[in-house]
């Protein structure tokens, strides 16, 4: 694959990634505030591990990139 087209593709992803993020944060701000913390443990670990798991994308994806600008 040429490098342009490789260039092409990253330059694509990291639009969606940002259209995806830009989402999550306006979802995020329109959330309705709850009964404050502690109040559904269960929900705040689902959301812990969530959290945990886009890092971990977004640590490979940030690899992946980086793998293909050399």
């Amino acid at each position: 694959m040429e490098t342009n087209a490789i260039s092409e593709r990253v330059t694509a992803a990291l639009a969606r990634i940002e259209a995806a993020t830009g989402r999550i944060e306006a979802a995020a701000r329109n959330v309705a505030p709850s009964g404050g913390p502690g109040s559904d443990p269960e929900l705040e670990a689902r959301y812990a591990e969530l959290q945990r798991e886009a890092g971990e994308a977004l640590q490979q994806i940030d690899r992946l990139i980086g793998a293909l600008e050399r």
